[in-house]
């Protein structure tokens, strides 16, 4: 049975509320030459997903996640700004990212606009795109792999990197 004030608590109710800071009114401008305060914009507060190590997630789009970290099983949709999978994560599917850190296992399609590292434990294979890229020795690569934003030909590579 789930009790009120555990975890689960209702949003609207005041005991939640109760420790949350009120921001003070604004003060009425004044008629004078003195220039007006700058206000400065709420910082977006970045919004991260993490998939613990047990945990396995199936056909869905993942949106609206400036991060994801994935140390569970992974078979989704994304677009997001940056992608971590541990070293016993494994995902599967589309991605389009800005850097991508890979200690586990990626299968599917990956394009990284900005910089994708490849750590020695880490398995990437299919279709790869990127602006960077740095592999550690011991990593596996293999599919499809081609430097976004450039003339050059599109390469196939399966091997395991030993010297990168």
């Amino acid at each position: 049975m789930l009790q009120k004030d555990g975890f689960f608590r209702n949003r609207r109710d005041e005991s939640f509320r109760q420790n949350q800071p009120i921001a003070p009114a604004p003060a009425p401008a004044a008629a004078s030459t003195a220039p007006a305060p700058s206000i400065e914009p709420e910082k977006k507060a970045e919004s991260k997903l993490v998939v613990g190590h047990d945990i396995k997630i199936k056909g869905v789009e993942i949106s609206d996640c400036d991060t994801l970290v994935v140390e569970g099983r992974v078979e989704a949709t994304l677009d997001s700004r940056v992608l971590e999978i541990a070293e016993h994560g494994v995902f599967q599917g589309t991605i389009a990212v800005d850097h991508a850190e890979i200690r586990g296992r990626f299968e599917g399609e990956i394009t990284v606009r900005k910089q994708l590292i490849i750590h020695g434990s880490g398995k990437v294979s299919g279709k790869v795109r990127y602006a960077k890229i740095k592999v550690e020795e011991g990593a596996e690569l293999s599919g499809d792999l081609a430097v976004m934003d450039k003339a050059a030909p599109s390469i196939s590579v399966s091997k395991r990197v030993a010297n990168a």
